[in-house]
């Protein structure tokens, strides 16, 4: 009889400890498979952080490359059989008090100042403030630019075309990239010099033309050095 309890005893023990063996047993694979889980969460995670970030990156690409092509066919200079530059793309004219980038050197239009600069056959010794000159432009004026590298008789035969014009205006601009330039709202025309007869031609279809947004408005009362 001590026997057959003791037989049964081992046996229970025994079976004891197979259901512990196969419940750690279980433990180790359910940790496992937890672990690989997590694993496999967390990469599909970075992998879900990389395609947001590369698909972040190909939408600034594209925004950078539509504002590249953007810049490079919008406004700019349209060069004529005559040689005069237009301008194709709009220009402001609302009065303004702070400083304008103008695209171009010297500005053939654009916000500008309220006030203008006398244009009754001005001559101008030093540079203009470009924003009142701008002003003038829309007044009908034609521009008169020249650089260090003008001739200075061709700056003195300028300078007596421009006193015997009126609504022209002439002054110094070391930033233009000619020697020489005419300007007139929205058109612009580099020239050889005085005898150039360019200069003729430019202050004819130009002066008091039709490009002038405000025709017969005045060309004194405003600023003059």
């Amino acid at each position: 009889m001590g026997s057959a309890k003791s037989s049964s005893s081992a046996a229970r023990t025994a079976r004891i400890e197979e259901m512990r063996r196969a419940e750690k047993a279980r433990e180790r694979r359910n940790r496992i498979l937890v672990i690989a889980g997590s694993v496999v969460a967390v990469a599909a995670l970075v992998v879900g952080a990389v395609v947001v970030v590369q698909a972040r990156s190909d939408d600034d690409k594209d925004t950078a490359a539509s504002t590249s092509a953007d810049a490079k066919g919008g406004d700019r200079f349209v060069t004529g059989s005559d040689g005069v530059r237009t301008w194709q793309g709009k220009l402001g004219r609302t009065h303004v008090t702070k400083k304008v980038s103008y695209p171009m050197e010297p500005p053939v239009g654009g916000d500008h100042a309220q006030v203008w600069m006398n244009c009754n056959g001005n001559v101008y010794t030093k540079s203009l403030n470009p924003m009142n000159a701008v002003h003038s432009l829309e007044h009908g004026a034609v521009w008169v630019t020249y650089t260090g590298k003008a001739a200075k008789a061709d700056v003195d035969a300028l300078a007596a075309k421009v006193r015997s014009t009126p609504y022209t205006l002439m002054s110094p601009d070391d930033d233009q990239a000619e020697p020489i330039m005419l300007t007139a709202w929205g058109h612009q025309r580099a020239v050889s010099g005085a005898g150039d007869p360019a200069v003729g031609a430019f202050f004819e279809k130009f002066v008091q033309g039709a490009q002038t947004p405000e025709p017969g408005a005045a060309c004194t009362g405003g600023l003059s050095q």
